[in-house]
């Protein structure tokens, strides 16, 4: 038996020695062929380059046929090679083989809702490692004896991002199948995976939809992630009310928001979203969309709203001739504005106490010369970055140094060149070294870690004071904020001194 190892050896050796030629030679006896070993080498290089190119995921260009077609030519090229495991020299490669792979399986999955399923082939070992849920489900005392399974609660795409992370080892999120993948991660306990979910939700998060990412990490019981999309709403509560997502939440969640104590938000703009709320979720009820029935999914929801901290303006223009009121309680709410004896109100009248915006302030002294700062019409500007996400409201700026005076800024907030934020105001300066606030109609929100670009464009009749001692790193409470000079400043303000001395933010 060692002798004929040997010889194969030897065999093997002598003939990858050959020249090309020599082994594809024409001259060879007719129906003699080359030894087995040149076969294996030959398959398995065959067999490497086609399994290497089936497995790429598909890109921007690949339609998810042609995908689908790969993995079927992957399977049939696997399934008719002898020796395909020594092509992967580990098991998490010959694991990643099996992923979507119907060589081996021994159960299957029908995926989706009716309709829209999709079968998918499964490995009952490989998974049960994967998850603890699996294991019970096919190792467990109440195992299921089934060859195929139907799981129609889970979307096919989010799935098989499950199954490619068990197989794999691969983390594969897109914004459109995230939740959906969250689901199947928690339903199947694969940790790991549902925490790369949240990550990823966490850095997408945005106004537009922080309002149903409430909804949802509070159904996933994801207390970080929750904490997240309440600094988001509470900084930018009108853009999330304002937001297609915001229609979208459970009446909990709604509850929840409305009872928030925080919301940066004007009560009206509160008002008008509840209705569009109400509007929609008539139509989840298939019910008619008028005011009885706009009311009626409301339930007590509606007296969580402050009607009676609204201006008298904007609830005699809005809220009292939206008919969702009753004659009695819209009588009482203007009695309650203008009487001195006010009635009983279900509503809550106390105002809303909103985020306390804080400041930081980059210059340690100020000072004024008669011949210097600011000419008018020119940008002053300065770049700066944080290591928290922030939102900023608006900037701090020097007034008059001359007097009284009255000045028109334009304000401007930029990421690599692109316009994120920009508001036209008017402030008036007292004549004192103060700075005077002037405010984005929305506030930014700012990614830590990312230098952004601050300018105002001041118009006035008088010189301004100018900041001196400015500091390159300043401290604000636990958001630490740093700054560098800015290209785009043109009447002089950097780092060490001029205009721009405090930024306003929500943290």
């Amino acid at each position: 038996m060692v002798d004929a190892k040997s010889r194969n050896m030897k065999c093997l050796t002598f003939f990858l020695m050959l020249p090309e030629a020599v082994k594809r030679s024409k001259k060879a006896p007719k129906g003699s062929r080359l030894p087995v070993c040149c076969d294996i080498l030959t398959l398995k290089k065959r067999m490497a380059a086609e399994i290497y190119s089936s497995k790429k995921a598909p890109g921007p260009s690949t339609s998810a046929h042609s995908y689908q077609q790969s993995l079927h030519n992957n399977n049939n090229t696997i399934q008719s090679t002898t020796n395909w495991q020594g092509l992967y020299p580990t098991i998490r490669e010959r694991n990643a083989v099996m992923f979507n792979n119907d060589l081996m399986a021994d159960v299957h999955f029908v995926v989706g809702p009716q309709g829209g399923t999709q079968r998918l082939p499964g490995h009952k070992y490989v998974l049960a490692v994967g998850s603890s849920v699996f294991h019970a489900m096919f190792y467990g005392e109440l195992a299921e004896d089934k060859d195929e399974i139907r799981i129609p609660d889970v979307e096919p795409g989010a799935f098989l991002a499950m199954l490619k992370y068990i197989y794999c080892d691969e983390i594969d999120l897109a914004a459109d199948t995230v939740l959906a993948t969250l689901y199947a991660a928690k339903k199947y306990i694969v940790p790991h995976l549902a925490r790369a979910c949240v990550n990823f939700l966490e850095t997408s998060l945005s106004a537009k939809n922080a309002c149903v990412l409430l909804s949802q990490s509070c159904l996933f019981e994801e207390p970080d992630l929750t904490q997240r999309c309440w600094e988001v709403i509470d900084a930018q509560a009108e853009l999330a009310l304002k937001s297609e997502g915001f229609c979208d939440i459970d009446y909990q969640t709604l509850q929840s928001i409305l009872n928030r104590e925080t919301l940066n938000a004007k009560e009206i703009i509160l008002f008008e979203a509840v209705l569009n709320w109400a509007e929609v979720e008539c139509q989840r009820r298939d019910l008619s969309v008028n005011i009885e029935n706009k009311r009626k999914v409301l339930g007590k929801a509606l007296y969580l709203i402050r009607i009676p901290a609204m201006t008298l303006d904007d609830f005699a223009n809005g809220a009292a001739q939206s008919g969702v009121l009753t004659l009695t309680e819209t009588n009482d709410i203007f009695l309650w504005y203008t009487a001195a004896k006010k009635p009983d109100l279900e509503f809550v009248c106390k105002p809303r106490k909103g985020l306390a915006p804080q400041r930081c302030h980059r210059f340690q002294s100020c000072a004024y010369r008669s011949n210097q700062w600011r000419y008018r019409g020119r940008c002053d500007s300065i770049q700066f970055a944080v290591d928290k996400r922030v939102f900023i409201a608006g900037f701090g700026l020097y007034g008059s140094s001359c007097g009284s005076a009255e000045y028109s800024a334009t304000l401007e907030l930029k990421r690599q060149g692109v316009l994120l934020g920009q508001n036209f105001s008017k402030f008036f300066s007292d004549g004192s070294s103060h700075t005077f606030p002037v405010w984005f109609e929305h506030p930014v929100q700012i990614e830590p870690d990312t230098f952004y670009t601050a300018s105002v464009v001041l118009d006035g009749n008088e010189l301004s004071y100018f900041g001196q001692e400015g500091m390159t790193e300043v401290q604000c409470g636990k958001v630490t904020f740093q700054f560098q000079c800015s290209s785009d400043s043109t009447n002089g303000t950097g780092v060490q001194g001029g205009q721009l001395p405090e930024l306003i933010f929500y943290a």
